[in-house]
């Protein structure tokens, strides 16, 4: 009986993470339609945010990218490539964490590289087992990066029609998306040690420093926190628990 359930199951996992990343990706790329406007608001014509969006494929550096652009003009350029370089910095952590899960291959890696994210990271790590793991991965990192796309093309075309993009709340739409997937996971001691410090970090910095840095003073904060394991130390049974699963 056991084993012929473990099919159905196997398809049941399938189709709840293809449902979660499907949904990650829908969400995130309604923000692209924000980031589209902004960019043409900011001095960027259509071809130059489409061009951006494909090739730079990162959502904070972008938006980094056009702040910086917007308020300084050409001769802000140099300091605008930097805030995007520096806020996708995360980006190389990512990709080694994914390493394994993608595995070996040139143009398997080099397509990963372009779609390593943090919404593709986020839902490929909340899986249970490396082949569920490697199938979110790819779902929503290309996911993400059609819609994306789009949208990004939608907003250039349409910001003018559209308004405020903050007055139909797509700037909230990533960070919900992310709130749904954290939320499960917060079920020990650690993981809610982790992720209350270093909220409280990034919403301590956010008004003194520039915008992406907060985010990443919180993750070294929350590396600190897991390497020590603080507040971790009674989990054992969910270590044997993983290792039977």
């Amino acid at each position: 009986m056991r084993l012929s359930k473990r099919p159905a199951e196997a398809v049941l996992g399938r189709r709840e993470v293809w449902r979660e990343g499907l949904g990650v990706a829908i969400a995130t790329s309604a923000y692209g339609v924000s980031f589209g406007a902004l960019a043409v608001a900011s001095g960027l014509d259509v071809w130059q945010t489409c061009v951006l969006s494909l090739l730079m494929f990162t959502g904070g550096s972008q938006f980094a990218f056009i702040g910086v652009f917007g308020a300084g003009g050409i001769s802000a350029l140099p300091s605008a490539i930097a805030s995007a370089a520096l806020l996708g910095v995360r980006n190389v952590a990512y990709g080694m964490r994914m390493s394994p899960t993608i595995g070996p291959g040139f143009f398997r890696r080099m397509a990963a590289a372009q779609v390593t994210i943090d919404e593709s990271t986020a839902v490929a790590i909340s899986q249970n087992t490396p082949p569920l793991r490697r199938l979110g991965f790819w779902i929503t990192g290309v996911g993400v990066f059609i819609g994306w796309n789009i949208t990004t093309l939608v907003g250039a075309l349409l910001g003018d029609v559209l308004g405020d993009p903050k007055s139909w709340g797509l700037d909230a739409a990533a960070a919900a998306a992310f709130l749904a997937l954290l939320w499960p996971r917060l079920k020990q001691r650690q993981a809610i040690a982790v992720g209350v410090a270093a909220a409280v970090i990034a919403a301590a910095l956010t008004p003194f420093l520039m915008p992406g840095l907060p985010v990443l003073v919180a993750a070294v904060v929350a590396i600190v926190v897991g390497w020590f394991n603080w507040l971790g130390r009674d989990e054992k049974p969910s270590v044997s628990a993983e290792a039977s699963a």
